[in-house]
């Protein structure tokens, strides 16, 4: 039976998804930096426990020796995504994260040559980033004749995670970017964006996530522009050390996810859908070990991969409370 590793399983989302990866009944192990916490988690869990940090990369790759797919959950990934990925490249074993750092998308992206002569599925973004909306992205696009230009735009809603506000850092870091004809480039207009998430139009700000790359590939779109939209506390700021691990569960419940997907085709009609789910922390922890199980069961492909390209337009819709509404009279899915 085929292993797991769930690289930062003792934090907020890390200990989430290893909860459900035990709910799904693989086989896996967590692993981390602290050993306590993976020994109290192992022990709960019944698994075993890998203590390892990623500074020496041969130690990284005798870590990764009979394992079959890696789930990066440990932020900020622009510490730890590239040890792990050219480790599984190095093993020749698939690598997951749920990072919205496009920093590590694009570090995948430009490995894709020697992932795929290894056999390495290089699949950063199967949790809240990027799934829904690269199967949104995807299912509106089929619908486009000749689609020419794609806006997404996310709600971000409720508080965020200490790791999260970590990351996000990370993608300020990164700068303004939009995809120009094909072009990853800086974004020169950075005004804001007017999207209905379903209660009417809000403002939202450009920002750089992982759908700039992911989308490209899943759409073949030539030109893709992001933007969020904060309807909770906002971004944090001050010490984030001192934030808590995460939402509570009353917040999960109570603030639903959305996105909303906008396509322009070549005749210049605009064409709108939205994605409504579960938050975005219930969503990541089903999404990534659904993801890690396809993978697991040989649903995968060498190289750099987004998960609508890999398991399919709907496979968004396979995390329950999922809705996507064309909004051009088109019909609900």
């Amino acid at each position: 039976m085929k292993t797991l590793m769930i690289y930062g399983a003792t934090g907020y989302t890390g200990k989430m998804i290893a909860h459900q990866a035990k709910k799904a009944g693989l086989n896996f192990v967590v692993a981390g930096r602290d050993k306590q916490k993976l020994g109290e988690l192992a022990e709960t869990l019944g698994v075993s426990a890998a203590v390892f940090t990623l500074e020496d990369p041969k130690l990284v790759r005798e870590q990764l020796v009979d394992i079959a797919v890696v789930l990066n959950c440990a932020g900020p990934f622009a510490k730890t995504a590239e040890p792990l990925i050219k480790a599984c490249i190095e093993n020749g074993i698939d690598y997951l994260d749920i990072t919205a750092e496009i920093n590590v998308y694009r570090l995948a992206e430009s490995l894709q040559q020697s992932a795929t002569q290894a056999g390495s599925m290089l699949m950063p973004g199967v949790g809240w980033d990027v799934v829904p909306t690269d199967s949104l992205a995807v299912t509106l696009s089929r619908q486009v004749k000749n689609p020419q230009r794609l806006r997404i735009a996310l709600q971000v809603a409720g508080s965020m995670s200490r790791g999260s506000a970590i990351s996000a850092g990370e993608i300020f870091s990164a700068g303004l970017l939009a995809r120009v004809n094909g072009e990853l480039t800086t974004k020169q207009d950075a005004s804001m964006g007017m999207f209905d998430f379903g209660l009417g139009a809000v403002e939202c700000a450009p920002l750089s996530f992982g759908d700039l790359v992911t989308a490209w590939h899943s759409t073949s779109i030539p030109n893709i522009e992001m933007f969020v939209h904060v309807a909770g506390a906002g971004f944090p700021e001050g010490d984030l050390s001192l934030l808590p691990d995460g939402p509570s569960l009353d917040e999960l419940q109570s603030t639903p996810a959305r996105a909303v997907v906008e396509i322009t085709g070549a005749d210049g009609e605009v064409h709108r859908a939205i994605i409504d789910t579960v938050n975005g922390y219930a969503y990541t922890p089903l999404a990534a070990i659904e993801a890690a199980k396809r993978a697991l069961e040989g649903q995968r492909a060498p190289g750099f991969q987004t998960p609508a390209k890999v398991f399919g337009d709907d496979f968004a819709l396979s995390i329950p409370g999922t809705r996507i509404t064309v909004l051009n009279g088109q019909g609900n899915h």
